[in-house]
């Protein structure tokens, strides 16, 4: 496969920023695709399609993982290895996103309603008290963690059950923030030009900065929590491809899968904490 081919799992360690690239590409090429194709369902099939050229290089770096806990490295060793494909994906899940909002930000209204009409429904439903930005305090800490925690569930379940399949919600949740990262620019960006036209146009490329730093803030953290879960799931899982069952190697993938499962919870917590009481403060 051509996407396939464009990196491997050594050299995206090496390199993760590489990743940014490449999410914004696949993102790109959902896009495209799915508004030729499959136009009226477009907002769903981009989804697929930047996940579906995804897995191969995440289903390669998951095994790649895997081996490394095969080795009888110390946990505390491991996780700094686990670290480098956690920051490969980060970039790949921020590339994918940037990518949904500019594609959000320069298509005409009527393409975004089509193109974005799943996405636009989801952040109804979570607006304004999923957000954190309208409501705060302890209940909605607690209604944002407890989502967040199902998401999370999801992640470990799509990817024991499909070896990388969490990449499907994180591709999912990477147009939804794009969405509504692509939704401020756009409405900031109106209004500025009805206020002082087009001649500062710094202003504009504040505008950006700050749509994307808003949703970073806890975004960031809180999609680092789900490759976590993920990279735990998957790891659990080509550990059971292989048949390790009841072995030594087996008992040391768990332990170190519950390592990570209990970071991700860790991060996620950190995540709510940020978007409930942190990033109102700011914005």
């Amino acid at each position: 496969m051509v996407l396939e081919s464009l990196t491997n799992p050594i050299s995206l360690e090496k390199r993760p920023v590489q990743m940014l690239g490449l999410g914004a590409l696949y993102a790109s090429i959902g896009i495209l695709l799915a508004l030729w194709v499959f136009k009226t369902e477009s907002s769903l099939i981009m989804v697929f399609l930047a996940a579906m050229a995804a897995i191969p290089l995440m289903y390669n770096t998951i095994k790649l993982e895997e081996e490394k806990t095969l080795e009888g490295m110390e946990e505390t060793w491991l996780l700094k290895e686990h670290a480098k494909a956690l920051w490969a994906f980060i970039y790949l899940f921020i590339g994918m996103t940037v990518a949904f909002a500019l594609w959000y930000t320069v298509l005409s209204p009527e393409t975004i309603s089509v193109l974005f009409k799943a996405q636009a429904s989801t952040i109804k439903t979570i607006n304004p008290g999923a957000t954190g930005f309208a409501t705060s305090g302890f209940p909605a800490f607690t209604r944002i963690f407890l989502n967040n925690v199902r998401v999370l569930i999801f992640c470990i379940l799509f990817s024991f059950l499909y070896g990388s399949g969490a990449i499907f919600i994180l591709a999912w949740n990477g147009s939804v923030i794009g969405a509504a990262i692509g939704n401020f620019i756009r409405n900031n960006l109106a209004e500025a030009a009805t206020k002082i036209g087009m001649a500062k146009a710094a202003h504009y490329f504040q505008v950006i900065s700050l749509g994307l730093f808003k949703y970073a803030i806890h975004g960031i953290p809180e999609i680092l929590a789900y490759f976590i879960a993920g990279l735990a799931g998957g790891i659990i899982s080509i550990a059971a491809i292989r048949h390790d069952f009841g072995t030594q190697k087996f008992e040391h993938i768990l332990l170190d899968s519950a390592d990570l499962l209990l970071l991700s919870l860790i991060v996620l917590f950190a995540a709510a904490i940020l978007e409930v009481w942190i990033t109102p403060l700011i914005f």
